[in-house]
């Protein structure tokens, strides 16, 4: 990865609400080209016209804005994104819960073999679907996230790292993650010491799950850097093919291993920066040369434990 230095000539840009002028985090940044970036916790990001001389046009969205197309030969300082109260689903409500409830816990599926696991890029984002226990109302309390630290590989293993990751919940519709649920996305940080399952506990969240279902997904931001915030990083590699130079997504660490253990399929994928967002099935129909779907890994064994009420 390369970082900006202070060499390069950028210019930083803060994305805010247009209504109050609060910054919008970890907005989303589109190239236009399969490609782009995230702001920081603080609605910032950085761009070198030198490192993207190719890139025209930006196209800045995040959940509940309207999307705004800018040109980056006119950036300026500050850019306004418009509240659209449409983007959002109802958000659910839930009267607090303080009757009998029972803990049970859908466990994670795991391993440490990379060459079954998800190379995580900054445009994938992978969502698996819970349903409730027996009809009954059913609190998501921890998230068992499995993942793959290569610690087993002493050559590939080797390095330090904390990389930033971002917790959305979605509707089920028709079995397919749709539109967002009215519940705060959840962003934290693992390092190369966390390896096989990480426990993120959500129980302050108050995260109940629908009659139909919730689709939890997991998303690669970006590098920490010292200080612990994200860090502006060049998001591609460019590499001489007999077609030319190619741009290819720069994969991050841990790594998600996937699973041919679960019944099924329960795995839905997504490029945010690609084919108008749209959410896919991880199967042939995702991708057809696709190692991991030749093999039966088809599926993201994430776990979690759950508190069910019962009334």
């Amino acid at each position: 990865m390369l970082l900006f230095s202070s060499s390069t000539i950028a210019q930083t840009i803060t994305i805010a609400d247009s209504m109050n002028l609060e910054p919008v985090s970890y907005a989303t940044i589109s190239f236009g080209n399969g490609l782009g970036n995230f702001a920081n916790g603080d609605g910032q990001f950085l761009f070198s016209k030198e490192k993207y001389s190719d890139v025209d046009t930006l196209f800045i969205s995040a959940i509940g804005y309207s999307e705004k197309i800018v040109l980056t030969a006119n950036l300026s300082e500050k850019i306004l994104l418009k509240p659209e109260i449409s983007q959002l689903s109802e958000v659910i409500v839930f009267a607090p819960k303080n009757g009998k409830y029972k803990t049970r816990k859908y466990k994670p599926t795991t391993h440490t073999d990379l060459f079954t696991s998800w190379l995580p890029t900054v445009e994938s984002e992978v969502a698996v679907l819970f349903k409730r226990f027996e009809k009954k109302p059913t609190q998501i309390s921890t998230l068992l996230l499995p993942i793959n630290a290569e610690s087993k590989y002493k050559t590939k293993g080797k390095g330090k790292f904390a990389t930033i990751f971002r917790i959305q919940f979605y509707e089920n519709y028709d079995g397919f993650p749709r539109d967002a649920l009215g519940y705060e996305s959840i962003v934290f940080s693992m390092d190369e010491k966390e390896d096989k399952v990480f426990e993120l506990d959500v129980s302050s969240k108050s995260i109940y799950i629908p009659e139909s279902g919730i689709f939890v997904s997991i998303q690669v931001l970006g590098y920490a850097n010292s200080k612990g915030r994200l860090a502006q990083t060049k998001q591609y590699r460019e590499i001489k093919t007999a077609r030319g130079i190619q741009k290819i997504s720069t994969s991050f660490r841990p790594l998600l291993p996937f699973t041919n253990k679960l019944n099924g399929q329960n795995t839905y994928v997504r490029r945010i920066f690609l084919n108008n967002k749209k959410w896919q099935i991880f199967d042939k129909s995702y991708n057809q040369k696709s190692k991991l779907i030749q093999t039966g890994f088809r599926n993201y064994g994430m776990g979690a434990e759950f508190k069910v009420f019962e009334n």
